[in-house]
């Protein structure tokens, strides 16, 4: 479960083939001991929450980076290291 990317106390993993249970492509994100998947291409939570104000920087990381995150969506569930992505900044 590589970590992708990280920003204002916020991680985002990304598991290799992880693409059994939600069918669709995703990330998993860790804030203070909460964890949340999350829909790349729409930035929808699938599962769990986190504090909104960090939820919406997230959304924001995600619709910046959504190609860089399909890649290595594609990466991640054909078992390869996906690429690291930059902050939010």
């Amino acid at each position: 479960m590589p970590s992708i990317s990280a920003f204002y106390g916020i991680i985002i993993y990304m598991y290799f083939m992880d693409n059994r249970q939600h069918k669709m492509p995703h990330i998993h994100v860790k804030y203070q001991g909460q964890e949340v998947v999350v829909s790349i291409p729409d930035g929808d939570v699938l599962e769990g929450s986190m504090p909104s104000s960090k939820m919406k920087l997230l959304q924001a990381w995600i619709e910046i980076h959504k190609d860089e995150l399909m890649a290595d969506w594609e990466l991640a569930v054909s078992g390869e290291h996906p690429y690291k992505i930059d902050p939010l900044r």
